[in-house]
């Protein structure tokens, strides 16, 4: 692909199949239209659009056994694709097509991204050491007291806890105790009123 600037001279090349038979130079324009440009015979000679010998846009000459064209003054109706053709035995052979645009503008990457990322890590780092010192050491204080909390909970075992599970179990059995001890107490109290009462004399 060719990228000519502004007002420039374009050359194009085109290989003959044969030299004896007609070259003919087409245009293909950004809208899909092809147009004639020149032919040539076997005898060296030009015709251009309206069967013209000369074109005030466009030359045509033989170098050796190719056939060049060249567009004198490069402007945007002449951006498209170029194709040279040859007719051999009655078959139109199109050469591989040559392609002729002003260069793509191309504008500078961003660098914004770039050089905040070097700053943003700064803030980051300022930030960081802007930090109270006090509140740093209260906060590892606590961190700390946590996981000796915790630690010490975990060396106590699976019986941790267990003086405050027997507390009812042991008040439910005093109350038994307490409830046995005074049956007994009225047990025996009835066999002795009742002894009492069996060893009184009867009256005359």
């Amino acid at each position: 692909m060719k990228h000519p600037q502004e007002g420039q001279r374009l050359e194009l090349e085109c290989m003959p199949y044969n030299r004896d038979t007609g070259i003919y130079w087409i245009h293909l324009d950004k809208d899909w239209n092809l147009h004639f440009i020149v032919s040539s015979t076997p005898v060296p000679r030009n015709t251009f659009q309206g069967n013209k010998r000369t074109s005030p846009q466009f030359e045509a000459r033989w170098t050796g056994n190719s056939y060049r064209l060249a567009v004198k003054n490069f402007t945007t109706q002449d951006e498209g694709i170029y194709f040279c053709t040859s007719n051999i035995n009655q078959v139109l052979h199109f050469s591989s097509g040559q392609p002729a645009f002003f260069p793509v503008a191309t504008t500078a990457a961003p660098t914004t991204s770039a050089a905040t990322t070097p700053s943003s890590q700064a803030t980051k780092k300022d930030i960081w050491h802007s930090r109270d010192p006090a509140e740093h050491i209260t906060h590892t204080a606590i961190t700390r007291s946590s996981q000796d909390t915790t630690k010490d909970n975990s060396q106590q075992g699976p019986h941790a806890g267990t003086s405050h599970n027997n507390i009812p179990s042991f008040y439910c059995k005093m109350v038994m105790w307490v409830n046995l001890v005074c049956a007994c107490l009225l047990l025996l109290t009835a066999i002795t009123i009742t002894i009492t009462h069996c060893q009184r004399p009867s009256s005359p």
